[in-house]
């Protein structure tokens, strides 16, 4: 079978078609596979054998385009005859010279099983976006990103993901193989991570909540991450694949005493990335809406329901639909800063920080998002005050912003707000003191870079800079009248001033309150 664009550029060759208007994002249902009457005469239109059987084994390849202005996903249903021992998908597509300033083709692929695409996963099978060219699924096993389980007989969906669409269009193939046969026993009920470590009680713990393996778009292995998270100094991590909760059954071997892993998901839609952060186990949120449609609000509800944190992740990345578009009224913190220090990650802090300023608040992270060699696992990490070394400990101090965020391990804070009469009060908290009464900001700090320097930051701006390097620290009197926060920074040296130099640590806010 093979599908070729008509005079509209929209898939008129296809036997089956509709347009779903979902908002902007949008879904094109392209023409039927079917393996129905398989033979080894069975020839496509042009030509070309593209199905058959030998020795159990059916194939069925189908190529079409799609042109510029696609919807966000096109499903290419393929029937799945009884017997089914396992579904292997294949993918390939043009990538034809465009014009300098012009995005050239991308395209993602994922799978939905008999259940249907409707928006939730109710029949969501995986996901690899553009990390794969192939993928299989079977009742005992899957590739990374896909989820194992049985293949039922009935309509199952193949998710085309047009990421970007030259001027030329999107010229695609798709080659499925059934293997015929009894299905393999399935595989055992997946082992999570425990939720709770050994720790050291009521300490400070650091973590990096947004990493990915091979289960997405990563060359890591889990087992791989854990041990560098372990060399780094960390003690806790989480595993945030873009749209799959497959690799969640992956990581309870490399759990132990001294580290904690945490569950999750990196939602990726057009229009924002989000980390669906400390889920339950097998917790799966879907990403195929844009800002435009009103729909993260319920999604957002999913998450914490599954007993997770909403996390905008790089709010203001430049790669194409990584900017965060929804708003951050459902936030329950954002990640201000991702991977080594950038100009984005500088805009990050001023947006959050003049949020800080009108009156929302909303705690801050950092995190790697570590994919790969060289990317470096706990650069940066956020380090947060928790009860114990558990789940809902850790997610109860990153919602509480009971936490700072440093580029290493070597890089520690004590940031408090004291009064005349010794009351004080921690990252997070607010102390309520008379409006003019002085108030004494102190920050002592290991591990600061050479020639770095500490700034106090306040509703009104920078208000103190001090030098600082190594083990030091520094002291700032305000009043509660001049300053609704003091939060602080710890920066290396400036390379072009008077812009500031990146950051080597930072701390959420003191809140301070007259009365």
């Amino acid at each position: 079978m093979t599908n070729s664009s008509g005079p509209s550029g929209l898939l008129a060759g296809t036997t089956r078609r509709a347009l779903l208007v979902t908002g902007a994002a949008g879904a094109l249902t392209l023409g039927s596979v079917s393996f129905a009457h398989a033979d080894e005469n069975d020839a496509g239109a042009d030509g070309r054998a593209d199905g058959g059987a030998d020795d159990g084994v059916l194939t069925r390849t189908v190529t079409g385009t799609l042109p510029p202005g696609a919807p966000d996903f096109a499903y290419l249903p393929v029937e799945l005859p009884p017997g089914v021992r396992e579904l292997r998908v294949s993918y390939a597509y043009d990538r034809p010279a465009v014009p300098a300033g012009t995005q050239g083709n991308a395209l993602d692929i994922g799978l939905f099983d008999q259940r249907g695409t409707a928006l939730g996963g109710r029949g969501f099978r995986g996901w690899s976006g553009g990390a794969r060219t192939e993928f299989f699924v079977r009742a005992d096993d899957a590739t990374p990103g896909y989820v194992a389980g049985p293949l039922h007989p009935g309509t199952w969906y193949v998710a085309l993901g047009p990421y970007t669409v030259a001027p030329q269009g999107l010229t695609y193939t798709v080659t499925f193989t059934l293997r015929l046969g009894p299905s393999a026993p399935p595989a055992a009920p997946p082992a999570y991570p425990p939720e709770r470590a050994a720790g050291r009680g009521r300490d400070w713990y650091r973590g990096d909540c947004h990493l990915h393996t091979v289960h997405s778009d990563g060359r890591r292995t889990p087992a791989e991450v854990a041990a560098l998270a372990r060399a780094a100094g960390l003690d806790f991590i989480a595993g945030t694949e873009h749209n799959t909760h497959a690799g969640h059954g992956a990581w309870a071997g490399s759990a132990g005493d001294d580290l904690l892993i945490l569950l999750g998901e990196e939602v990726t839609t057009r229009t924002g990335h989000v980390l669906a952060l400390g889920t339950d186990p097998g917790t799966f949120v879907d990403w195929r809406y844009r800002a435009r449609e009103n729909r993260f609000g319920r999604y957002a509800r999913e998450i914490r329901r599954a007993g997770g944190l909403v996390v905008p992740a790089h709010p203001h990345a430049t790669c194409i639909g990584c900017a965060w578009k929804f708003g951050f009224g459902d936030a329950d913190a954002v990640e201000v800063w991702n991977g080594p220090y950038t100009p984005d990650d500088e805009v990050s802090l001023a947006g959050w920080d003049g949020a800080l300023a009108r009156g929302r608040w909303t705690p801050a992270m950092g995190n790697s998002d570590a994919h790969r060699d060289p990317d470096r696992v706990g650069t940066p990490q956020t380090v947060v005050l928790a009860d114990e070394l558990s789940r809902a400990a850790i997610l109860d101090g990153l919602r509480a912003g009971r936490s700072y965020v440093a580029e290493s391990a070597a890089v520690s804070l004590d940031f408090t707000l004291t009064d005349g009469r010794g009351r004080s009060a921690g990252l997070g908290e607010r102390l309520t003191v008379p409006a003019d009464a002085p108030v004494t900001a102190r920050l002592r700090v290991t591990g600061a870079p050479r020639g770095g320097t500490v700034r106090f930051v306040t509703d009104q701006g920078v208000l103190f800079t001090a030098e600082v390097t190594g083990a030091g620290g520094a002291e700032w009197t305000t009043t509660a009248a001049n300053a609704a926060y003091v939060r602080a920074e710890v920066r290396h040296p400036a390379t072009t001033p008077p812009l500031p130099g990146a950051l080597a640590a930072f701390t959420n806010p003191v809140f301070l309150e007259a009365g």
